[in-house]
C-alpha cells in the first residue's frame, strides 16, 4: 500500500543516540553514548514501597486523572522549585510524560512552519528533532564556555524575530557547560526586551558536583521572576535523572495563560500522564529523603567524571581537549580538526566502546571533530577499559588514514 504521509511526518528525524544504542545492544560494548543514569543507584526499595502503598490504599490510582497532574505531587514540586528561587503554585504547573513531552507540547502550541527558534551550538539532539518536526527555522546563537554571546543574540533577535529561544544553561547536554550568572542575566534581559519566550530545559540541574550550592547560578526562571511582571521563561524539569527514567514524569511551568493552553494540547495528546506513577512519586517524596539520594548520586557521578577526566588526561592525546563539567552527565571531547568522530565510531564499536559523534548536536555548521561521552552509566572499573578501547580506535584510524 502506498501511504501518503503528511508534510510533518517527512520532517521526523531518527535519534543518532537511539540508533547507536541499537547497534550496541546485547554486545560486549562499553557504551559512553546514551544519556543514562546508573541502574545500580536507583532507589529500588523506596520505589517498590511507594507503589505498594499506593496500590494497597487507593484503587483510584488506576483511574483516569487530571490532565494537569496529581495535585499533591504538583504541590511538592512547587515547594522544591521555591527552593531553587522559582515561585510557583500547583495551579501554575503541568505534569508531563517526561520533560521531552513538555518540549513537544510547547512547540506544538507556539510554532508554525517557518517560525524562527534560537538555540545553542551544540544543543540537545531530541530538541532539534522536535523543532525539525514542526518545521521551525532553527538559528544558532554563538556561544563560549560562559553561555550565549549577548551581541550575537541581540543581532539574531533583531534579524529573525524568533518565537522562542531554547537552551539548557545548566550542565548542558551535550557539552556539560554551565552559563555564568552574568550571561544568564543578559539573555533574560534581551529576550524580555524583544518579547521572546525562553524555554529553559533543566533535566540535570540538581546533579551538582560541588557541595556549595552558592557556587551555582540561579535558573533563568528565577532571574526572570525578579522583573516582577509576566514571566518570559518557560521552565521544564524531570524526575528521570534524579529518581528513574521509567517513571516518565516531568513538569513545566511558565506564563499562566500558556500553561492553560498547554493543558489543552496535552488533553489532545494523551489525556494525562500515568496516574499510578504520579501517585507513587508523591508517596516517594513523602517518605523518602530524595535530597540525600541526589547528594549520593551526585557524589558517585562526580567520582566517575573525575575518573574519566583523569584517564583522558593521562593519554596525552595530541590536539585533544575538554572541560570538566561541574555537574550533569556528559563530557564534551574535541579532537584534532582532521579527525571526524562519525568516521571513528565504527572503529570504536569494533574495539568495544561507543560514543555519540558531536556533529548530530548542531543545527548548522557542525563541528565534526567532537564527541559526547556519558560517564554516569558506566561502572567505575570499566571507565579505564573504555578509554583504552577508544585509544585503540584512534590509533587504528590514524594508521588507516596514513595508508590512504
Amino acid at each position: 500500500m502506498n501511504i501518503n504521509y503528511s508534510a510533518a511526518a517527512s520532517h521526523l528525524g531518527s535519534s543518532a543516540v537511539r540508533d547507536i544504542l541499537k547497534v550496541t545492544q546485547g554486545k560486549d560494548i562499553i557504551s559512553l553514548a546514551g544519556g543514562l543514569p546508573a541502574e545500580e543507584l536507583f532507589p529500588m526499595e523506596a520505589v517498590r514501597e511507594a507503589y505498594s502503598r499506593v496500590l494497597s490504599t487507593d484503587s483510584s490510582a488506576l483511574q483516569y486523572g487530571l490532565t494537569e497532574g496529581y495535585t499533591p505531587l504538583r504541590d511538592k514540586i512547587a515547594a522544591r522549585l521555591q527552593e531553587q528561587g522559582i515561585s510557583v503554585t500547583a495551579s501554575e504547573l503541568l505534569l508531563t510524560t517526561g520533560s521531552q513531552q513538555a518540549i513537544d507540547l510547547i512547540c506544538r502550541i507556539l510554532l508554525d512552519p517557518g517560525d524562527a527558534v534560537l538555540v545553542e551550538a551544540p544543543t540537545y539532539l531530541a530538541a532539534l528533532q522536535v523543532l525539525g518536526s514542526y518545521r521551525a527555522d532553527i538559528q544558532t546563537v554563538a556561544n563560549d564556555e560562559q553561555g550565549m554571546l549577548p551581541d550575537d543574540l541581540e543581532d539574531k533577535l533583531r534579524k529573525f524575530k524568533p518565537k522562542l529561544l531554547y537552551a539548557v544553561p545548566t550542565f548542558n547536554n551535550p557539552s556539560g557547560a554551565t552559563w555564568s550568572k552574568e550571561r544568564r542575566e543578559q539573555v533574560v534581559e534581551l529576550c524580555r526586551r524583544y518579547g521572546v519566550l525562553i524555554l529553559e530545559d533543566n533535566p540535570y540541574g540538581e546533579i551538582k558536583f560541588e557541595k556549595n550550592n552558592m557556587l551555582y547560578p540561579l535558573p533563568l526562571a528565577s532571574i526572570d521572576q525578579n522583573y516582577g511582571s509576566e514571566p518570559c521563561v518557560i521552565y521544564t524539569g524531570t524526575f528521570s535523572k534524579i529518581v528513574a527514567p521509567a517513571l516518565r514524569t516531568g513538569w513545566v511551568t511558565g506564563p499562566p495563560e500558556l500553561i492553560k493552553v498547554l493543558a489543552k494540547a496535552k488533553q489532545a495528546a494523551d489525556l494525562h500522564s500515568s496516574t499510578i506513577d504520579q501517585r507513587a512519586l508523591d508517596q516517594l517524596l513523602s517518605s523518602f529523603d530524595i535530597d540525600k539520594h541526589i547528594r549520593l548520586i551526585s557524589a558517585e557521578y562526580a567520582t566517575r567524571m573525575e575518573l574519566l577526566s583523569a584517564e583522558l588526561t593521562s593519554r596525552s592525546w595530541e590536539g585533544v581537549h575538554f572541560q570538566r563539567p561541574r555537574g550533569g552527565m556528559f563530557l564534551w571531547l574535541t579532537l584534532p580538526q582532521e579527525i571526524q568522530a562519525a568516521a571513528l565510531l565504527p572503529l570504536a564499536v569494533e574495539k568495544g566502546v561507543a560514543f555519540v559523534p558531536g556533529e548530530v548536536f548542531y543545527s548548522e555548521q557542525p563541528q565534526k571533530n567532537t564527541m559526547r561521552l556519558n560517564f554516569t552509566h558506566t561502572r567505575p572499573e570499566l571507565i579505564p577499559v573504555a578509554v583504552q578501547r577508544l585509544e585503540e580506535a584512534l590509533v587504528q584510524w590514524r594508521h588507516s588514514t596514513q595508508l590512504i
